[in-house]
C-alpha cells in the first residue's frame, strides 16, 4: 500500500519568501531593565558620587518601584521640591501629590531622609556639642533647612554638654512657630538636662537656621 500525502502551499510571493526575517522588537520592559543595569554598572564603576541628583534618585526608585521607567519620576521630584534635600525633606502627603508617587515610595523617601539624620546625629551624640559645633551646624542644616514651615526644636544637653535628645517642640505655618518656655522647661527637668540649645528655622527667603545656647537653671 502507498500512502500519498497532500502538502498544502500557502499563498505567499517569492518575494515574501526571499524577504529577510526581521528581528523582533525590544520590549519596553526589556529597553528599562537594560537602562537600569548599564545605571548600576556607572554607579559601581565612577561612584555614587559621581551621578547627578536625578540618577541617584532613580537609582534609590529602583528599589521601591521594580518596573518601568523611573527617570521622568526622578525629574518630576526634582522639579516640585527643588532640589535633592527637597525631596527627602518634603511631608508624605506632599510628596503623594506627585504623580508616580504612592505611600510605598513616600514612606521609602522619608526613609531615607531618617536615615540620613540618624548619620548626622551619631557625630553629636555622646560628644560635647560645644568642640563638635560644626558637626552640629551640620546636622541642623540637614535637618531644618527643607522643612516647608517653621519648626521650634530644642536639643537638650547633660552637664559635660552632649546631647540628652532632640526633640520638636512645636511646629508652626511658614512664618510663625509658637514656643512654650513652660513645655521646655517641664522637658529638660524630664531629661535631667542641665544646658539647652534652641533651634528655629525660616523657611521663607532668605532661609535662615537660628540657634541660641542657654543654661537650665
Amino acid at each position: 500500500m502507498v500512502s500519498v500525502s497532500s502538502l498544502m502551499i500557502s499563498d505567499v510571493s517569492a518575494d515574501e519568501a526571499l524577504a529577510p526575517i526581521k528581528p523582533a522588537r525590544k520590549s519596553a520592559h526589556a529597553h528599562h531593565l537594560g537602562h537600569r543595569e548599564r545605571l548600576r554598572a556607572r554607579a559601581k564603576a565612577g561612584g555614587l558620587v559621581a551621578l547627578p541628583d536625578y540618577e541617584l534618585l532613580e537609582l534609590f526608585l529602583f528599589r521601591t518601584i521594580p518596573r518601568g521607567d523611573v527617570k521622568p519620576l526622578a525629574k518630576r521630584l526634582l522639579t516640585r521640591f527643588g532640589s535633592f534635600g527637597g525631596v527627602l525633606g518634603a511631608s508624605i502627603e506632599e510628596l503623594c501629590t506627585v504623580s508616580g508617587i504612592g505611600e510605598a515610595a513616600a514612606m521609602d523617601i522619608k526613609l531615607l531622609h531618617e536615615a540620613t539624620l540618624r548619620a548626622g546625629r551619631d557625630k553629636i551624640v555622646k560628644r560635647p556639642v560645644i568642640s563638635s559645633w560644626s558637626a552640629l551646624l551640620g546636622y541642623v542644616r540637614v535637618a531644618l533647612a527643607n522643612e516647608s514651615r517653621e519648626q521650634f526644636r530644642v536639643l537638650f544637653l547633660d552637664k559635660k554638654n552632649q546631647l540628652i535628645a532632640d526633640e520638636v517642640m512645636n511646629r508652626g505655618t511658614v512664618d510663625h512657630a509658637p514656643v512654650y518656655p513652660r513645655e521646655v522647661m517641664r522637658r529638660a527637668l524630664e531629661l535631667s538636662s542641665s544646658n539647652i540649645i534652641l533651634v528655629h528655622n525660616h523657611p521663607t527667603p532668605p532661609i535662615s537656621i537660628t540657634l541660641d545656647h542657654a543654661p537650665n537653671r
